[in-house]
């Protein structure tokens, strides 16, 4: 197993649950950023190394004596036009810098591909997969759907509208179906990426156990909370509407909301299977359990006014009985 590791996206929610387990498995992990001073200071406890992903030349020293990089780093969030194309050559020129650095494998967390026509947000997940596995080194892309998860957008979107809405609105987009994993299944397949056999680049999807509508989840983990929110069926809702009401209701970014929310347009239904046995990873956990864990490690961090507009939802909020 490679004992020295590059992290890209560090501070991101994919690399903050990824570091602590890979200094877990003894490996010298590196955190790239553009500002380290900033990043050593909040966290003194890591390495940081300088680098730039759009900067080539500050690549190369960065990733010197790396034996492995995970590649995290997506640039949605940004809402600067051209964004999507700028990753993709954040990609290229990554995959180049690993080459000539000598890195021998890259891991990369991308997207699941849509049955219809992606949306950019997951349009620009494929192509930057679809650029380091054109490179030099041997690339594993592991492709997720929605994480369950402390911290997810996706799961903050769901848990939040569960919690908070005593009715909501039910467009016709949230039928479509998709494959939620937990975060803890996510980081175990990172992890497994080290150690997998990785003679040239290839891809696996990593989902959940269940496929399930956009309504099932959203029942599903409201039942979780022990609440049975009311559903309203209007089908001419579209996705780009539907963010906006997600903005008001919900803690998630709304940049980063509106991007995911628009790629629910069609089933994100993996197609390439089996990743969990070829890894000798156990079977993924189920929604609830999840679901469960996840509030756990949410509990006490809302704000005043989110305990506020939960309390008043749950007055309003016809009773289930828990998931346990």
């Amino acid at each position: 197993m490679p004992q020295h590791v590059i992290l890209t996206g560090a501070t991101g929610f994919i690399g903050r649950n990824l570091y602590p387990l890979l200094e877990a498995q003894s490996c010298e992990v590196r955190c790239l950023s553009r500002r380290p001073t900033e990043a050593q200071r909040r966290w003194p406890d890591r390495q940081w190394v300088a680098g730039d992903l759009g900067d080539a030349k500050s690549l190369p020293a960065a990733l010197e004596g790396c034996e492995a990089a995970y590649y995290l780093v997506h640039g949605m969030g940004s809402a600067d036009p051209g964004w999507a194309e700028e990753e993709l050559r954040w990609a290229r020129t990554f995959a180049q810098a690993a080459h000539t650095a000598g890195v021998k494998r890259i891991i990369y967390l991308g997207g699941v591909a849509p049955q219809g026509a992606p949306s950019e947000h997951l349009l620009a997940r494929l192509a930057t997969g679809d650029a380091l596995r054109a490179g030099a080194v041997p690339c594993l892309e592991l492709r997720a759907g929605m994480i369950i998860g402390a911290g997810s957008t996706s799961w903050t979107i769901v848990r939040d509208l569960a919690a908070r809405l005593p009715a909501m609105v039910l467009p016709a987009w949230l039928a479509h179906r998709s494959e939620p994993v937990a975060v803890s299944d996510v980081m175990a397949a990172l992890l497994a990426g080290l150690r997998i056999d990785l003679p040239v680049s290839t891809w696996w999807d990593i989902q959940g156990p269940e496929a399930l509508s956009g309504q099932e989840i959203l029942l599903r983990v409201a039942a979780v909370q022990g609440r049975r929110p009311l559903l309203l069926k209007i089908p001419l809702v579209t996705p780009r509407l539907s963010a906006h009401w997600i903005r008001l209701v919900t803690r998630a970014d709304y940049t980063v909301a509106r991007e995911l929310v628009e790629g629910l347009t069609s089933d994100l239904i993996a197609t390439r299977t089996g990743y969990w046995e070829a890894a000798a990873l156990p079977p993924p956990m189920g929604l609830e359990e999840a679901a469960i864990k996840a509030l756990a490690q949410e509990a006490g961090t809302l704000s005043a006014a989110g305990r506020l507009a939960e309390q008043v939802a749950g007055f309003l909020t016809p009773s289930a009985p828990r998931s346990t």
